[in-house]
């Protein structure tokens, strides 16, 4: 007899492993979890500060992006979660959701239900804030949120911003998002809070739950115009009520590619044959970029000190014992959002600082230092996901069009001269002798441009390809109950679906987004 579950949900990171604890939780449901890397073993994934050995290729899927046309022609390495809990276990844990004007602006654009008032209760069901209890904040929730111990350089970027007329804001995620502060973190009493150890300890002995790692989906059977099944190894597995594809903002349009679920004549010329000719699919893809500073250290004050042997090792024996020390902290504890126009309607820039140096690819590296990355938090540039053929283990050709609309490189030159402003402040003059990169020959938007051009990254928030949008919108791939339009059984429930990107991390947007599925699919099915 074929296998056969109520539900399939294809990817095991943040959104899966939500939807996946919320349908057993019914009592009414068999699910099966399909997540193509490893299981969360690794012992770096539970060490806050492990991430900044996580982003290469062993948990990750190893992508880079096409050149970019916009960065005159810069290939950006961009790093998606490939392990159980995809993002959340690799991730720098900051917790932020963005600002009420992204989610009222999504039901703006025929998105019903997707307004701030009516997603704040899933934020607020998901948490279990050490801090908080309000209405903006939850206890009790599955998701471990957090207040970190600063370092000294952060609470020195926190008075530098204020110096620079940034006020200080103690809840970016309460009745304002302006401001400069300190971020809460997924993680608790010196571990990572990521979904899968969030979320699924509850249901993993649980008869109606089956998990499988290494598990690499080729595609999603269709027939009839309803979603039948999924093909994994070579097997085929049965979906008695529906596929969830839970995949992220490049692993969703490509699974769904690879079923002969997008543009007919893209997926012609790569040889997939043609299910549904959907055009949608694989558009509207945007992302942060970061555009930084970094200053150099006049002593060793920063988290660069334990680079050296004998330190880092120091700092292990302190986790090992007691849970504590540099190896506790996500490494970027301080924050916060400010304009570069007045006339927006909500904060344009997004600040990180991280009290060290050397996190970023193919900069000279310094003895000591601190580094301030400003991102535009509603970048107007769109780009897409395509294949680069037909065969599912290929990567596919990522193309998040940084810098294509002018817009972008105009408020990413604001935000960058923002961040030097505070970096200038006197609240760091006994720390910081000067700017190393780009460096005070920097002057003009022409050099701080060619700076970027080398050396912008992704700040890893790739959202929209699979597009939400009400159901008389031709741009939309999914209805506002994130069903995939013309095709029964099939929904799309991560970050893929933002019609906008939020201002600023993605990570809980990515969770409340789960959350809200799952309660519509219990509706549906009266779970």
């Amino acid at each position: 007899m074929a296998e056969k579950y109520d539900f399939i949900i294809v990817g095991g990171g943040a959104a899966g492993c939500v939807l996946a604890r919320r349908l057993i939780d019914t009592g009414n449901a068999s699910v099966l979890m399909l997540e193509a890397g490893s299981s969360d073993w690794h012992p770096l994934i539970r060490v806050p500060a492990g991430f900044t050995k996580l982003t290469g290729t062993t948990h990750t899927w190893g992508y880079e992006t096409v050149p970019q046309t916009g960065l005159n022609g810069k290939a950006v390495w961009y790093p998606q979660g490939r392990v159980l809990g995809g993002g959340t276990s690799i991730n720098a844990q900051v917790y932020t959701r963005g600002n009420r004007w992204d989610y009222d602006n999504w039901e703006a654009h025929g998105c019903e239900g997707w307004s701030y008032d009516e997603v704040l209760p899933y934020f607020i069901k998901s948490e279990d804030n050490n801090r908080y209890v309000n209405e903006f904040h939850g206890q009790g929730g599955p998701l471990q949120v957090s207040d970190v111990i600063p370092h000294k350089l952060t609470s020195a970027f926190v008075r530098a911003a204020q110096q620079a007329g940034m006020p200080f804001n103690p809840d970016f995620n309460g009745a304002e998002q302006e401001g400069i502060g300190y971020y809460q973190v997924t993680n608790r009493d010196g571990r990572r809070s990521s979904a899968s150890a969030c979320y699924l300890p509850p249901i993993l002995k649980n008869p109606n739950f089956k998990l499988r790692t290494r598990a690499h989906v080729e595609r999603i059977e269709v027939k009839g115009g309803r979603a039948v099944a999924v093909h994994v190894g070579g097997k085929r597995i049965e979906a008695g009520r529906e596929v969830l594809l839970t995949a992220g903002a490049i692993g969703s349009p490509r699974v769904l590619l690879h079923s002969g679920i997008g543009p007919a004549d893209h997926l012609k010329s790569v040889g997939v044959d043609v299910v549904v000719d959907h055009p949608q699919v694989g558009e509207n893809l945007h992302d942060h970029m970061d555009v930084f500073v970094v200053s150099e250290c006049s002593g060793d004050y920063s988290c660069d000190r334990y680079k050296l042997w004998y330190m880092s090792a120091a700092a292990g024996a302190q986790f090992m014992m007691f849970g504590t020390g540099i190896l506790a902290s996500n490494i970027c504890d301080g924050g916060g959002f400010w304009y570069t126009d007045e006339d927006v309607p909500a904060p344009d820039i997004q600040f990180h600082f991280l009290p060290g140096s050397g996190l970023e690819h193919g900069l000279d590296p310094i003895r000591n230092g601190v580094t301030l990355n400003s991102c535009v938090t509603r970048p107007r540039s769109r780009g897409t996901v395509r294949l680069s053929s037909n065969d599912p283990k290929q990567a596919p050709l990522i193309d998040p069009n940084y810098w294509g609309d002018y817009h972008d490189v105009k408020t990413s030159m604001d935000g960058f001269k923002l961040a030097r402003r505070i970096m200038e402040q006197s609240a760091f003059k006994e720390f910081v002798s000067g700017e190393a990169h780009p460096g005070a020959q920097a002057k003009t938007d022409d050099d701080i441009q060619e700076y970027a051009y080398r050396h912008a990254k992704t700040d890893y928030h790739p959202v929209g390809s699979c597009k939400m949008g009400a159901d008389d919108d031709p741009t939309a791939v999914v209805n506002p109950r994130l069903q995939i339009k013309r095709i029964e059984g099939l929904r799309v429930c991560d970050s893929s679906i933002m019609p906008f990107i939020n201002s600023s991390n993605t990570n809980a947007p990515t969770t409340m987004i789960a959350e809200k599925a799952a309660d519509m699919i219990r509706d549906d099915y009266l779970l």
